[in-house]
């Protein structure tokens, strides 16, 4: 959520300020705004909605400066409008900000106490107020900021801009990330590495707690006020990453990129030649964990329910999956050397950092599946498993998702072999499953005709939808009724496939399409006879009171059950235990081209943001 970008530069910055904020659209807001330096005084421009009214703003009424803060805000106090868009100043300092500080009503009453006079509605002007309030007790910029980082408290990265300071910007982070970009006579501050890529690859990542001192030859960072060293790292991202080529949308893009990144992730994780799963090295025996409890948000939330059948199938260990925003509030008791497995895209989620807090409070040993290795959540966590998705800039999740699972599936094998539960032929043929996978996922997506027939003709007109699946289809029906919420607006819903006539079944009539997610062979090759009667049982209860079937299946399934459904589409056969990632792949068509059928804005669906930095 919302995005910051600070530069001190040599030339205009506003034009790169702008720049860098489109690069953060992916994060969700719903206004903008600059501000830069001007003979010492602070400027603004800002825009309610998208980046584009901010660039009509600056067309019209254009803003000199050669340093300047920019920002994307999503609203959480104050709504969305001009007066509450980012940067908010004062006559002394100008602020963006990411995150909640919690105790801004306290410091508010305070500071109006003084006589201070408060602009917008927003927790971040308790901020400016407080560091303006410090100012004028002649205080330098660094012991105003300093100080006031010990009267705040949330979680929360800012930057900050002091009139008559061409030479300085200062940050600071507790909870949500910051990056610091260092340049040739030029420095550089953002949300994360991202924004930073088109200008540098020298990144120094703050710490909570950090705040941060940048001038045109390089920065000081601070705990309180003692300096500290934080180590400069090259970053592997760059500016030709994050563009969407010849793609109408980056979800489009990013689904097809799913075959090279799972590719990019298998050769870390898999020996092609002898088909034998190598994970890094873990701080802990897979022989000694009694239980492993796994957590996230949202769709990450939905690789720990995939993963739970893996781990629990495979290495017969017991997995308990927590919603991570939930998780510490129950205060569950959790076995002592218990291994706790946080999956985040981000590795910035702040419900799921804080749900790892809690679980080394109760001494587990925390392990992290997370795209961005330097993050928060990796550097919390005792051992990290990377996913080499690469960028994803959708709000949607779709190569962060399947990468997720093929980490996943890795480690379940991985402790299975360890555990002496599953023997070196399955490994190899699970190996194998997931070596071809790359090449069914390409022919999945040589099918988007058949996905935008299917949701042109049955799902856009739906006001609502069930997505049924049972086994590890379960999970994946949540996830499509989810992509299907998150982008075209439509209500939709998951649910087990017994569980239909336990209340859902309610729901059905000739308005209601019914996606059915049936690999022909249930998971780990149980009966297939017996799973496809409970199969066909679903189907004839929804026959039966009208509803309209939307079978996904392999060329088995479509020809025993595809003639009961109104349509249906043929997934390319694969082994059980990797059909989750495939039919995620089928679920992310359907929701893809029913959005694109209604019009809806794909990559920044309204209200979502694509990291979740605030509870």
């Amino acid at each position: 959520m919302c995005g910051i970008i600070g530069i001190i530069g040599k030339a205009p910055v506003t034009p790169l300020l702008v720049d860098a904020l489109k690069r953060l659209e992916y994060r969700g807001y719903d206004s903008a705004g600059v501000a830069t330096l001007i003979n010492g005084h602070i400027d603004r421009r800002r825009a309610e909605g998208k980046l584009v009214n901010l660039e009509a703003r600056l067309k019209s009424e254009p803003l000199a400066g050669t340093i300047g803060i920019g920002h994307t805000r999503w609203a959480t106090h104050g709504k969305p409008s001009e007066r509450n868009a980012h940067p908010i100043a004062t006559d002394r300092v100008a602020i963006v900000h990411n995150g909640i500080i919690e105790n801004f009503q306290e410091l508010k009453d305070e500071l109006v106490a003084e006589g201070r006079r408060f602009e917008s509605d927003t927790d971040t002007e308790a901020v400016a107020q407080l560091l303006t309030s410090y100012l004028e007790r002649q205080m330098s910029p660094e012991a105003a900021m300093g100080k006031a980082m010990g009267r705040l408290r949330g979680a929360f990265a800012l930057v900050a801009m002091f009139s008559g300071r061409h030479d300085i910007l200062m940050g600071a982070r507790r909870g949500s990330s910051l990056a610091v970009g260092h340049g040739d006579g030029e420095m550089y501050v953002g949300t994360d590495a991202l924004a930073l890529a088109p200008f540098t690859s020298r990144v120094t990542y703050l710490e909570d707690d950090d705040w941060v001192v940048l001038s045109s030859s390089g920065c000081a960072v601070y705990q309180g006020t003692t300096k500290v060293e934080r180590p400069e790292k090259r970053s592997g991202l760059s500016g030709a990453m994050i563009g969407k080529g010849n793609h109408q949308h980056f979800m489009l893009k990013e689904m097809h990129e799913q075959p090279a990144v799972i590719g990019d992730t298998l050769q870390s994780y898999l020996d092609p030649a002898t088909r034998a799963v190598r994970t890094p090295s873990l701080p802990f025996d897979w022989n000694t964990v009694s239980r492993i409890t796994m957590t996230g948000c949202g769709t990450a939330f939905y690789a720990c329910m995939v993963a739970k059948y893996w781990f629990e199938k495979l290495a017969r260990l017991p997995v308990e999956i927590e919603v991570a925003s939930e998780f510490r509030y129950r205060e569950p008791p959790l076995p002592e050397g218990g291994v706790c497995i946080a999956v985040s895209q981000s590795g910035e989620t702040i419900d799921t950092l804080e749900a790892l807090r809690y679980a080394k409070s109760q001494k587990q040993i925390l392990l992290a599946v997370t795209n961005v290795p330097e993050s928060a959540i990796a550097r919390f966590s005792h051992a990290v498993l990377p996913t080499l998705a690469g960028p994803e800039i959708c709000v949607a999740s779709t190569k962060a998702f399947t990468t997720q699972l093929i980490v996943l599936l890795n480690a379940a094998i991985a402790a299975g072999r360890a555990r002496g539960t599953l023997s070196r032929e399955d490994e190899e043929r699970l190996a194998l499953a997931m070596i071809e996978l790359p090449a069914r996922i390409n022919e999945t997506l040589n099918m988007e005709d058949d996905y935008r027939r299917i949701a042109e003709n049955t799902l856009a007109q739906a006001r609502d939808v069930l997505y049924l699946g049972r086994g590890a289809s379960f999970p994946v029906a949540l996830e499509g009724a989810l992509k299907l919420k998150e982008l075209s607006y439509i209500h939709a819903e998951g649910y087990a496939g017994g569980e239909m006539k336990h209340g859902p079944i309610a729901l059905i009539d000739d308005a209601v399409p019914v996606v059915v997610v049936a690999p022909s062979d249930s998971i780990f090759g149980k009966i297939a006879s017996n799973f496809e009667h409970k199969i066909a049982s679903n189907f004839e209860q929804v026959r039966a009171r009208g509803g309209k079937l939307v079978l996904l299946s392999d060329a088995r399934g479509v020809a025993k059950l595809g003639a009961k459904a109104e349509t249906s589409i043929a997934v390319p056969d694969i082994d059980p235990v990797v059909a989750p990632i495939l039919y995620t792949v089928a679920v992310q068509l359907l929701a893809y081209y029913t959005a694109l059928a209604k019009g809806t804005d794909i990559d920044q669906p309204r209200n979502l943001a694509k990291s979740v930095t605030v509870e």
